[in-house]
């Protein structure tokens, strides 16, 4: 199946689900709610080493919940990362294509059950491959800075990302998602591979924020869109692993571009008609993709949440509706949230 008819698949989904799809929900967090230690520099991955049954588990869960897509345990899963505990290439790669294999195979019992419930609700969902920045594998909170220093280059990223991409396509997911993007020229290495290898499944990529403003490197998004609006292999563009709070202003951002005019300069009727242009100006003419955290911050360095200002269920049952009236076409959770908040999204957007 091409690249065309794989982005159809999606948009078929979106469709099917009334303009608006359901992402799945903090993958860690429901690992940790059922005793696995994950404190590891492999994070949610070190499971698929120690136990790939618990993962199959946590996918059924959010497929119960309601999630139309489900997203992999390989955000962290890294070939640098598995040969540092002592695996060989062979073992590494094996263990990349092992995440998906088990999120192909919870949705394929899940579907094989409900599919013969009549009047059920559910949609056959689709499986993302989760592709963690540069940031998630050094496991010191660079994500969330995009600080990676000037050692790091295009050519690095590109070398880093490349083999997990093509293991990761080679085991056939659905979609390729890259998460906590934090500046652009990590977008910019993801967008280039993806040409570069001939990818024929389509991906998302979503940047995170720590202000609500821009990307964590202090690059506006119009920056980080310009390379993902051009090209084909890039269907969704969006915002993860981010508080909550900033959701309506970054979907507003994305949807529309807000640009300042000198109406001095201006005559006043090309000021009128240039207003009017501009108001139809987006950022980006993809599918908008958002899956916040609980609104909980991150200490990479004391490898801790600290307590702030969250959303429970309840917020996200609310604020889901908003977020998809604005513009969002794709909906899920992130870090400290639950399937319990994403079937509290699914009975504000499908209204289970």
């Amino acid at each position: 199946m091409g690249l065309e008819k794989k982005s159809a698949l999606l948009e078929d989904l979106i469709e099917k689900c009334g303009g608006c799809a359901v992402v799945d929900g903090g993958f860690a967090t429901q690992l940790e709610i059922h005793g696995a230690a994950i404190n590891d520099p492999l994070w949610s991955a070190v499971s698929l080493i120690k136990d790939p049954e618990l993962i199959k588990r946590v996918h059924m869960e959010y497929l119960e919940a309601g999630a139309d897509i489900v997203v992999t345990s390989s955000y962290q899963a890294t070939i640098p990362g598995f040969l540092s505990r002592g695996l060989s290439m062979e073992e590494s790669e094996s263990l990349l294509q092992k995440s998906v294999k088990l999120a192909v195979e919870a949705r394929d019992r899940f579907w094989d059950k409900v599919s013969k419930t009549s009047g059920h609700s559910y949609n056959r969902a689709l499986v993302a491959a989760s592709i963690g920045s540069y940031g998630a594998y050094l496991a010191d909170g660079s994500e969330y800075s995009g600080s990676y220093g000037e050692d790091v280059t295009l050519d690095k990223l590109k070398d880093f990302h490349r083999r997990r991409i093509q293991v990761l396509v080679e085991a056939s997911p659905d979609l390729l998602a890259f998460e906590t993007i934090p500046n652009k020229l990590e977008a910019q290495a993801c967008v280039e591979l993806l040409e570069e290898e001939n990818v024929q499944i389509p991906a998302w990529i979503c940047f995170t924020s720590v202000d609500g403003e821009n990307a964590p490197s202090g690059e506006s998004f119009e920056e980080c869109l310009e390379t993902l609006n051009k090209s084909n292999n890039i269907c969704a563009v969006g915002i993860n692993c981010a508080p909550p709070q900033f959701m309506d202003n970054l979907i507003r951002k994305f949807s529309k571009a807000s640009k300042s005019l000198n109406s001095v300069a201006l005559p006043f009727i090309f000021l009128v008609l240039t207003i009017y242009v501009m108001s139809y100006l987006q950022l980006t003419k993809k599918a908008i993709v958002v899956y916040p955290n609980s609104g909980e911050v991150w200490d990479g360095k004391a490898k801790k949440w600290l307590p702030s200002q969250c959303f429970g269920d309840a917020e996200f049952e609310m604020f889901a509706t908003k977020w998809r009236d604005l513009g969002a076409k794709l909906i899920g959770g992130c870090c400290r949230t639950t399937p319990s908040t994403i079937k509290a999204i699914c009975r504000d957007l499908k209204r289970r």
